[in-house]
């Protein structure tokens, strides 16, 4: 019994997309960078003031300016991979979302169209 749910378990992640999970991994890989080079910064500031090189408020102020910049590339990062990825896409011929979302309304119109006709 414990073998099947073993296998069950399996089952998923071998049915997974591999250019997704490709996608996955470096999003995951970009999020731990970002996240430790913010660490970094706050460390390199923290020591300019300990040592009195710079003011704390010129560091905090130095901080959040960094971030803010970071949060800026971060966002244009993020719209230049939205657009990749939907070029990719549609290169692929895969619908997207609003595809699908239009044929649904075409086959909920063409159905009701079809009713009409039955009740005629």
């Amino acid at each position: 019994m414990a073998t099947k749910d073993k296998m069950a378990k399996e089952a998923p992640e071998e049915e997974r997309n591999p250019l997704l999970e490709a996608v996955r991994k470096v999003l995951l890989a970009s999020v731990g960078a970002v996240a430790l080079a913010q660490e970094e910064v706050e460390d390199f500031v923290n020591k300019l003031v300990e040592r009195g090189e710079i003011a704390e408020k010129d560091g905090r102020t130095l901080v959040r300016d960094m971030m803010e910049k970071r949060k800026k590339q971060t966002a244009r990062a993020e719209e230049e991979l939205d657009q990749r990825i939907e070029e990719l896409l549609h290169r692929m011929n895969v619908p997207t979302k609003g595809d699908i979302e239009a044929l649904s309304a075409k086959i909920t119109e063409l159905t009701k169209k079809v009713d009409e006709l039955k009740r005629s």
